[in-house]
């Protein structure tokens, strides 16, 4: 082995003790340094506690107010009449008497089916209807005379029996010409179609010189009420009551319609029909409003968000909504006395809009609540008001998107109290 070889190989143990000795050195320093900032004053998430500082919180104020109880739900603008326009007879459309998207009345006249077959069957029947009144008559005539005869025993009996129902197979026979007659006119009124409702025109399905059917699928046209329209939407069964409630006033529910975004106001209407039964499938329940749409703002099968206005709670005490807790004591809210002491409030709720809730009992007015900051709040702790008390008041209910439910309380805190 060469001489180097044997330096190197020889120094090997001290070299390695020598990186262990920098490695554990640093770790000390780090370790240190680690130990030093989590124990120096102020660091500890706890140290607010432990020096005596008090939470910092916003606040407002227990006062009357409006609170309006809305519903917000998705809704379908479904017509009161959509009627696929059909032939009841088969023939050529020989011509139309509309265009698309044109609004008709009930009973405007549409489209026109060749008659001309039908008005040929028309004199037919006719032909024998007079040839079978005749026949009646004569019958008719010769029964008086064959009566007469058989009481002067002049012929036999049977012989007027004999007419006598001559006379009623030939008045059978005027009856059955006479509907054949009627059936004929019948189908010559369906060759002139018109309107079965008012409304507007949609897009024509079949050109004229077709030959259609009543089978036909499509039909002719579609024709669709747009004066006035419905929208039809569910409520979940929890808020049966209230409606009930609304319903029982026997004043108008006020329903306002929105723009998907839940951002423009399309139309205003009233509540119309509630269905009878709760679905089972979804728990809601179904109903009908109806709206005017002179605008034309509302279109068949559009989506629009639903604000129904059930009840308007005045002059009632309430708080913010981010002021209610809930946790082992149940629904409450801390309250901040004049010395600034945290105290926690059973409360009971009534309804709420989406700022403000109803309180029915556990505040007085003007108590001051904690709106902000409620983590590390217990009862009976000092607190630090962050701002002034806001001033008694409701602010405006604003809408919020649909989610068949209202608002609900923020949630408890972590610490409880």
């Amino acid at each position: 082995m060469d001489e180097p070889v044997k330096i190197a190989a020889a120094n090997l143990p001290s070299r390695r003790r020598l990186i262990l000795a920098v490695i554990a050195g640093l770790a000390l320093v780090i370790g240190g340094g680690v130990a030093w900032r989590l124990h120096r004053p102020g660091t500890s998430s706890n140290s607010g506690r432990a020096s005596g500082a008090t939470p910092t919180v916003a606040v407002s104020t227990a006062g009357p107010g409006t609170i309006e109880n809305r519903l917000s739900e998705l809704g379908t603008v479904t017509p009161l009449a959509s009627v696929t326009v059909k032939t009841q007879i088969t023939g050529v459309l020989q011509s139309v008497n509309f265009t698309e998207g044109q609004t008709v009345a009930s009973g405007d006249f549409l489209a026109q089916i060749d008659d001309r077959p039908y008005r040929a069957l028309l004199a037919q029947n006719q032909g024998t209807l007079a040839r079978d009144k005749s026949l009646l008559a004569q019958a008719k005539t010769d029964l008086r005379r064959y009566e007469r005869l058989a009481r002067q025993d002049s012929i036999a009996q049977q012989t007027a029996d004999d007419q006598r129902d001559l006379v009623t197979q030939d008045a059978g026979n005027v009856a059955a010409d006479e509907a054949a007659v009627a059936a004929q006119r019948l189908n010559i009124a369906y060759c002139h179609i018109t309107a079965p409702v008012g409304g507007k025109v949609g897009l024509r399905a079949v050109d004229p010189g077709n030959y259609v059917t009543p089978g036909d699928t499509n039909g002719i046209i579609t024709i669709t009420q747009l004066e006035p329209i419905s929208v039809i939407f569910s409520i979940p069964e929890d808020n049966i009551p209230a409606l009930q409630a609304a319903i029982k006033t026997g004043q108008p529910i006020p329903i306002n319609l929105y723009d998907r975004a839940n951002t423009t106001r399309l139309a205003t209407g009233n509540l119309s029909t509630v269905n009878n039964q709760i679905d089972t499938s979804t728990g809601t329940l179904s109903m009908r409003a109806l709206f005017s749409n002179n605008d034309d703002a509302l279109v068949p099968n559009q989506f629009v968000n639903v604000d129904m206005l059930l009840s308007t709670q005045l002059n009632t005490l309430s708080v913010p909504v981010g002021a209610i807790q809930t946790g082992a004591p149940g629904t409450y809210v801390y309250t901040v006395d004049d010395k600034n002491i945290a105290h926690v409030a059973v409360v009971t709720l009534g309804v709420q809009d989406a700022n403000r809730v109803q309180i029915l009992s556990g505040l007085n007015n003007g108590a001051r609540v904690v709106t902000d900051g409620v983590d590390h709040l217990r009862d009976g702790i000092a607190v630090t008001v962050a701002r002034p008390t806001a001033a008694p008041g409701v602010a405006a209910a604003t809408r919020q998107p649909h989610s068949g439910h209202k608002p609900k309380p923020a949630a408890a805190s972590s610490a409880g109290p």
